[in-house]
């Protein structure tokens, strides 16, 4: 499971995947061009971070 996170809802989407798979999640930067293409998952903003499970 990933989520794609801006700065902004970085603790909604490490809480939400918590929540959703009960284990800890990894977050890790996106790169410079997975950045120009890839949204929040919870607004329009651009992504800065993936949130996943492992």
């Amino acid at each position: 499971m990933k989520k794609y996170s801006c700065e902004t809802h970085i603790d909604h989407a490490l809480d939400m995947l918590v929540a959703e798979t009960e284990q800890f999640p990894t977050m890790d930067f996106l790169t410079e061009d997975e950045k120009l293409s890839t949204t929040c998952s919870y607004c329009e903003e651009q992504a800065t971070y993936i949130v996943s499970s492992k």
